[in-house]
This record gives structure tokens, sequence and C-alpha cells, in this order.
């Protein structure tokens, strides 16, 4: 087994490390929710998790209630026209 170097890329900055927190989301995890990370400019549209998830559930309802309008009727129409 190699040893580990001590060194570091040249990227990374042992100042950066500081400001992490391990298991952050350990108990989101343990609930068995999913942790996603959102672009910046969503983030900021949504300013809690209550606010995403409402609009994803909003979202969600809209999609399955318009999903029956697309399709397409299973009855066909009776015919209108008359011999006469």
């Amino acid at each position: 087994m190699k040893k580990a170097k001590d060194e570091m890329r040249p990227e990374y900055k042992r100042s950066d490390f500081a400001k992490l927190e391990r298991g952050k989301f350990a108990a989101e995890v343990a609930k068995g929710t999913s942790v996603v990370l959102l672009e910046p400019a969503i983030a900021k549209a949504f300013p809690s998790s209550e606010a995403e998830n409402e609009a994803l559930s909003g979202l969600l309802a809209l999609a399955e209630k318009s999903a029956g309008i697309t399709r397409r009727p299973t009855r066909t129409r009776a015919k209108a026209t008359r011999a006469g």
C-alpha cells in the first residue's frame, strides 16, 4: 500500500476546507429525502425548501391534470348524417 502524499493540487487551498460542515445532510438522508443542488438563479427564486416543494407540487399537479387533455378519446362519435 502506498503512503499518501501530503500535498494538494494547486487549485485547492486549505482555507477553503475549514468552511465545510461534515454530515450537513445526514439527517435528511436518514429520513429518505433527496438532496439536490439548484442553480443560483433558481435558488434565489425559492428561498426555502417549503417554497420549492410547493412550486414543484403545483407543477406536478398541473402536469398530471393536463396529461388527460392531450389524450385521444376512447369512444368514437356517432355519425350525425342520416339518409333521407
